[in-house]
């Protein structure tokens, strides 16, 4: 695979690479025991919704709670 681009770079004083032109916010870096660092593009999304297995459990949970199929409390005190 060819080099789209290629350049020189220094590490600031908090130890930080720039990088130039730079096409995304976020990348995954793997740094390997030769030295080599290599960046993949991570685009952070919201899901767009809610699955309908997600919503399914959700309701079974709500009618468990309102016929009062539930559990005993949890005691939290010793947090």
């Amino acid at each position: 695979m060819e080099a789209l681009r290629e350049y020189d770079v220094h590490i600031d004083s908090k130890k930080r690479v720039t990088l130039r032109g730079a096409n995304y916010h976020y990348y995954n870096v793997k740094e390997y025991e030769n030295g080599c660092i290599i960046l993949e593009p991570r685009e952070l999304s919201v899901p767009k919704d809610i699955s309908v297995r997600t919503l399914k459990d959700m309701d079974k949970a709500i009618a468990n709670f309102k016929t009062g199929m539930v559990s005993e409390p949890i005691d939290l005190s010793d947090f």
